[in-house]
């Protein structure tokens, strides 16, 4: 009689698929070094995951009602400053509250993110994935989830604390790409952010809050380069900043339905002439971005509205860590707008854990797993790491000013569309190839080229 469990097992068939699918590494993450910061199965595959039966333990150690659990470890990438200082505080907290849960942290730091992709590309390979892992939800679990190596967590997980009730739509959806839950985010991270430095654009004439689209902004730079400062600062060395630059202006030209409709459900030819519009604005901001934005890092170019020599940044909210490292005052000597023609949205980075079939720890697994999901959780990681709770019901106390307003907006916000530079709105293979048009992009090709490798990556 065949296993009728067979079909979620980590075969190396499927291992392969993972191999293939996800092999393109990404640009940039939450706390990557140049990236910012930048279905499943169905519950009944016998390997205890539901937190129901023990897992054959021989390392673990007992609970007062005497569960066995194996190690729990947790692979993630936050390795300096204040991504790790965020996940070792919540892995504290975790300890604290399930002192018989074996701990075991696997930091894997390097590539922005590529180098514990890379790692746990292999350990699936080989059969011996860790128990859950730092990872972009959304579209890029899509390899995972078919090869049916994510399991459904509805029932053991989100109908717990009232997860689905605290999440808005945007965000649950990146949590069950395949159509049910599969993984847990911890924190967001907004895409459409344009931070300015206040003295600059004072100077120059320019109101930022004035400005209602994309092409307005292209208005606005040209004011303040003719007096005398660097309209945007920018890099093009990596393709990541012009592309989440690319998609915001997209999505301000746009609507969120068309940005979906595009980088998620790979609609390119029907939009065409939006596209080609997109990539024309986003070529002319590179008319008012440092002359040597091809050789220095985003952090680097962000120097210049630091130092009162560039007016503009667009980029996730972790610039705003910068600023505020900086002894900036928020308000004062740097603000922020939501992007031209994005009011209303708020597009999301996060960063999550995925719960695997046949996990080595599945009881541990599962009480992580509900743990990251926690108001507690969220309200000790997300100040530190200077991003937002996904869940809508958190204490704002411990948060600064700036990320406070940045609450308020995600709540009250009508769209949450998934960033595609980032890796939630498309499949990693999609994504790479799309990191390869607007390299183009960069390089100055025509619109309507750049435009046919978006749709030659799907």
């Amino acid at each position: 009689m065949a296993d009728d469990n067979s079909n979620r097992r980590l075969t190396r068939r499927n291992a392969l698929r993972i191999a293939g699918a996800a092999g393109a590494a990404s640009l940039a993450g939450c706390g990557g070094s140049d990236g910012g910061d930048g279905s499943s199965g169905d519950g009944s595959s016998g390997d205890g995951s539901d937190g129901s039966s023990g897992d054959g333990s021989s390392d673990g150690g007992s609970t007062d009602s005497g569960t066995q659990y194996s190690t729990l470890e947790v692979a993630h990438w936050w390795g300096e400053g204040d991504g790790l200082e965020a996940i070792q505080s919540v892995m504290d907290a975790f300890k604290e509250q399930h002192p018989d849960v074996p701990f075991d942290e696997n930091l894997i730091a390097g590539g922005a993110g590529e180098n514990l992709q890379a790692n746990i590309r292999t350990r699936v390979q080989n059969g011996n994935h860790p128990s859950t892992w730092q990872a972009w939800p959304g579209n890029n679990l899509l390899p995972f989830t078919d090869a049916n190596l994510l399991k459904d967590i509805g029932d053991s997980v989100w109908s717990e604390n009232s997860m689905e009730d605290a999440y808005l739509q945007g965000v649950k959806d990146a949590a069950q790409p395949a159509g049910n839950y599969v993984t847990v985010p911890l924190n967001i991270h907004r895409i459409n952010n344009l931070f300015y430095n206040v003295e600059v654009v004072e100077d120059a004439g320019v109101d930022p809050a004035s400005l209602e689209t994309p092409s307005d902004l292209v208005d606005a730079m040209a004011t303040v380069n003719d007096a005398g400062y660097t309209g945007m600062a920018h890099q093009t060395g990596s393709p990541w900043s012009s592309f989440q630059m690319f998609a915001t202006v997209l999505l301000g030209e746009t609507d969120a339905d068309t940005y979906s409709a595009i980088f998620v459900d790979g609609e390119v030819d029907a939009n065409s002439d939006a596209l080609e519009s997109a990539v024309e604005t986003t070529q002319s901001y590179l008319d008012y971005i440092p002359s040597d934005a091809g050789s220095i890092s985003w952090t680097e170019a962000n120097n210049q509205v630091i130092n009162g020599e560039a007016a503009f940044l667009h980029q996730g909210d972790w610039a705003a860590g910068t600023y505020i490292t900086n002894d900036l005052t928020y308000g004062e000597e740097w603000d922020h707008v939501t992007f031209p023609g994005t009011d209303g949205y708020y597009a999301l980075n996060m960063d999550s854990f995925p719960y695997p079939v046949n996990n080595p720890s599945p009881e541990a697994t599962t009480l992580w797993c509900q743990f990251v999901g926690t108001t507690e959780a969220q309200e000790i990681f997300n100040p530190k790491k200077g991003s937002i709770p996904p869940r809508t019901d958190v204490n704002t106390d411990p948060f600064n000013d700036f990320s406070k307003d940045q609450i308020e907006d995600f709540q009250n916000s009508e769209a949450q569309p998934p960033s595609v530079a980032h890796g939630l709105a498309a499949p990693p293979a999609v994504k790479s190839s799309l990191e390869s048009a607007i390299s183009s992009l960069n390089s100055g090709a025509a619109p309507a080229d750049v435009v046919s490798q978006i749709s030659s990556a799907y």
